[in-house]
């Protein structure tokens, strides 16, 4: 099984519209590594893509994805599922007479489903994408998993309720993927010595490298957002094999080589973990 990592920024990707910061001035600069889009990620073996940000189309262009099996979506904001007009791109058949268009299985863990009746027409664009018979759309119950090409495929909800991590485990392969909001959320024993934990950076209150204080305490992110410290904190509870770290915000000010200087603080404390970029394919 591969990970190809298709987007590694946040909800302010890299570089940001209009910004002059050092890190957005060496991210359309220099590119990948430095330049990071939408939060997204491509399973190889089962196939499956898990979210739709604003760049999914750009994304899915310089992948090395050949086909789509299915789609998961981790919860309903909108850097996770604005681009899902890319699955009409994918199946739509503007030439044959009658069309007969391909199709995607679109898969929705319980809550989001739900979340997508009422968050930014999601649920809506979706069903009229059923109704052209671009995708087919599974709604499932917490509990449910599916098997694509002999992986298990298991959503689960985080402590935020309205989002879902996923599990997928093959006959000698667990792996743990959060794409965003670990806030408050305790690993279960379960997920202990995972094969690889694919998780979000968090904030960074604090500069890393310096300490410097970068947001306020009583600033209200502070109240919905993990920090990379509870992210640290969670990635010690786990012991993974392997842990890289992703959904990395312009926010935090911190250009791909600041991250790579952070691995290495980090691995003098006896903390291994990787920073994941743009087109990152990882094998396990």
């Amino acid at each position: 099984m591969k990970i190809e990592f298709l987007g590694t920024g946040g909800a302010m990707s890299i570089p940001r519209p209009l910004c002059n910061c050092i890190v957005c001035k060496e991210a359309r600069e220099k590119g990948v590594p430095y330049s990071r889009t939408g939060p997204s990620l491509f399973i190889h073996g089962p196939n499956v893509l898990i979210d739709t940000p604003e760049d999914i189309y750009y994304q899915i262009n310089r992948s090395t994805i050949k086909n789509i099996n299915a789609v998961f979506y981790s919860h309903w904001h909108p850097d996770h599922v604005m681009g899902r007009r890319v699955l009409e791109s994918l199946n739509a058949d503007w030439v044959g007479n009658p069309p007969k268009p391909s199709q995607t299985d679109v898969y929705l863990p319980e809550q989001v489903g739900k979340d997508f009746e009422n968050r930014l027409g999601s649920g809506e664009h979706l069903q009229f994408f059923e109704e052209q018979g671009f995708i087919k759309l599974h709604q499932l119950s917490d509990g449910d998993s599916i098997v694509l090409n002999d992986t298990t495929i298991s959503p689960f909800r985080l402590a935020e309720n309205y989002v879902y991590a996923f599990l997928f485990e093959t006959s000698n392969k667990f792996i743990l993927i959060a794409p965003d909001e670990l806030n408050n959320w305790e690993p279960s024993k379960q997920m202990k010595g995972v094969d690889l934990a694919i998780l979000p950076m968090g904030i960074c209150d604090f500069h890393p490298l310096t300490g410097e204080q970068q947001i306020d305490v009583l600033h209200p992110v502070l109240n919905a957002e993990a920090t990379f410290s509870d992210t640290i904190d969670i990635i010690k509870k786990l012991q993974a094999k392997r842990t890289i770290l992703t959904h990395i915000e312009e926010v935090d000010g911190l250009g791909y080589e600041e991250l790579e200087k952070l691995k290495v603080k980090l691995k003098l404390e006896g903390i291994q973990i990787e920073f994941a970029y743009d087109t990152l394919i990882v094998d396990i």
